[in-house]
């Protein structure tokens, strides 16, 4: 399902960079320059090592990027890879659409108390969902909701 993804040469730095720090290897990276961080892919289980001992793998890491780092725990599922970006423990479902013009998109049922979390300030979250959900499993869109919402109810557009 995920088509190959290419890397740059400043991806792959930090991808070494990553690895050396934390001794853990990443699957991917990407630099999100619109929200100043760098998002690692990694594999289940490696968690734990990658983040270090009260987070000072993590820290050391972002002191030498000089940016915000970020880590997702992959999933071939798409609906767990998405639980994993947003914090699942704060979903309440996750549904994928196949839309009559051949595009996916996920929908990410949320308590409405818990949605601003699970969107992060800025919309961090919600972008970071969108661009890997986009780059994995080639869906198209990421919508958040309440769970007393149905799609005609928020604000975004469902077509």
């Amino acid at each position: 399902m995920t088509e190959k993804i290419k890397l740059t040469s400043n991806e792959l730095r930090l991808m070494s960079l990553f690895q050396s720090v934390t001794s853990v290897t990443a699957r991917d990276c990407v630099v999100d320059d619109k929200m100043d961080r760098v998002i690692f892919v990694i594999n289940k289980t490696q968690m734990g090592l990658a983040i270090g001992k009260g987070g000072a793998t993590i820290k050391q890491l972002q002191n030498v990027v000089a940016r915000k780092v970020e880590l997702v725990e992959y999933s071939d599922d798409v609906a767990e890879f998405i639980g994993n970006i947003l914090n699942s423990s704060m979903i309440n479902e996750i549904k994928i659409d196949e839309r009559s013009d051949g595009t996916r998109q996920a929908l990410v049922v949320v308590d409405a108390k818990k949605k601003g979390i699970v969107v992060g300030r800025e919309g961090r979250n919600a972008e970071k969902a969108r661009l890997l959900a986009k780059r994995y499993f080639q869906i198209s869109n990421v919508f958040i909701i309440n769970s007393e919402q149905t799609p005609n109810d928020s604000n975004e557009v469902y077509i």
